[in-house]
């Protein structure tokens, strides 16, 4: 922090000061419109890409600005801190860049994929506990027997300052931004980023974006202070934060113009629109902003130039796989359902033409004779089909009843 400023204050100056501190060794990421992204809001959308960081994601820019600020006898000692996976990473990174031992304790739900990389580039990786307040605790404990520098992931002035970076980039790229969508977990990035907009233009609406999973800054907000919330495991694992921070909610808060709370659903629909449409591999917690636009929560947004902050990309690819199934489920691209055909000759046949009339295609047929009922010459079957659009969908289940099959439901999205 700069010495004018108090250790728990940080200022639009602190900002800039940890901009020209970084800058050498973070990448100054994109911020281009989308049309797609446009069109499918009614918004003027850019996207700041930060997922185009070394590790993936907007931590890098708080955790180098807080190594960097360390004095030597500091860094000879070493750093420690608690973190679900993105912080990890950019200590971890800029740590090895910068000589400084770095001491990382995740939760045991952070995904493998960040574990391994936390690893493989030399931090002391912990994993402690079923929740981040779990690693929290371990991280202090080490820190104060070790003698090693505490960076919080979300509540350090150093981190706050560096994360601001972002929204500096952001009105250089498009000065005339008129709202940036943040997601939002412990509220660090959101701190550093609305104390900088609104410093620099107090017009711009600020606009948060967490998952229902893990709605504490809401909760807080309704309280007036940081209040403990429980959290339910979420795609958004990036955001899974209990409590917000102290120092970031005093410095968010005054800024918020609003905040939007999106489902599973909402979540695995954006990574699957971003995949799509932008060619680009957001993590839940990355994809948060454009949930928050997908569900139509901003009609005053229509028409704006709006800023999404995709923030972060490390998602393991074991579970990319079923959020792209779970997206196209939630877009009515994938529909199961149960229906009865005869048990013999043609039966399935006569299903699958009236499915393939439609314009359909099956992705699976399961018999299920064990348990179809008293009518020995007729068989239960659950089917999945893709289909164009949830139009499609509806069309097809029309032309089933007409063709004589009763159709059921089977699955979350039917």
């Amino acid at each position: 922090m700069s010495a004018h400023s108090p250790p728990n204050i940080v200022t639009l100056a602190d900002v800039r000061a940890a901009h020209e501190r970084i800058r050498s060794g973070i990448y100054r990421s994109p911020c281009p419109a989308s049309v797609p992204l446009s069109d499918l809001t009614g918004a003027k959308i850019f996207c700041k890409l930060d997922l185009l960081q070394r590790t993936g994601s907007f931590k890098e820019r708080g955790a180098r600005n807080a190594l960097l600020l360390l004095d030597d006898a500091a860094r000879a000692r070493g750093v420690v801190a608690a973190s679900a996976g993105n912080h990890a990473l950019g200590l971890a990174y800029h740590g090895r860049e910068l000589g400084i031992p770095v001491t990382v304790v995740m939760p045991r739900f952070a995904p493998l994929v960040k574990v391994a990389t936390c690893r493989r580039m030399g931090a002391n990786v912990i994993l402690e506990g079923e929740s981040f307040e779990d690693a929290r605790q371990r991280a202090s404990a080490i820190a104060a027997a070790d003698g090693l520098n505490r960076i919080h992931g979300f509540d350090d002035p150093r981190v706050i300052a560096g994360q601001g970076t972002v929204a500096l980039e952001i009105l250089e790229d498009v000065p005339d931004v008129e709202a940036i969508v943040v997601p939002v977990g412990g509220a660090g990035l959101l701190a550093g980023v609305a104390l900088t907009a609104k410093a620099l233009n107090p017009a711009i609406r600020i606009i948060a974006v967490e998952p229902g999973s893990a709605g504490s800054l809401s909760a807080s907000l309704a309280a007036g202070r940081p209040v403990q919330v429980q959290v339910r495991p979420t795609l958004a694992d990036g955001l899974a934060v209990g409590r917000v921070g102290d120092l970031a909610f005093a410095l968010a808060s005054p800024h918020i113009d609003r905040v939007l709370t999106v489902g599973e659903e909402a979540l695995s629909l954006a990574v699957l629109r971003l995949a799509e449409l932008e060619k680009t591999v957001a993590e839940g917690a990355g994809a948060a902003a454009l949930a928050g636009l997908l569900e139509g929560a901003c009609p005053e947004l229509m028409g704006r130039r709006v800023v999404l902050l995709i923030c972060g990309g490390n998602i393991d690819l074991t579970i990319l796989g079923r959020v792209i199934d779970h997206g196209l489920a939630a877009d009515g691209r994938i529909w199961r359902f149960t229906t009865r055909v005869s048990d013999r000759p043609g039966g399935i046949a006569k299903l699958t033409a009236a499915i393939a009339d439609a314009g359909a295609s099956v992705m699976e047929i399961v018999h299920d004779r064990s348990f179809s009922g008293p009518d020995v010459f007729s068989v239960m079957v659950v089917v999945t089909v893709e289909t164009a659009d949830r139009d499609h969908g509806i069309a097809l289940r029309q032309k089933l009843l007409r063709a004589g099959f009763a159709v059921g439901t089977a699955g979350a999205h039917s």
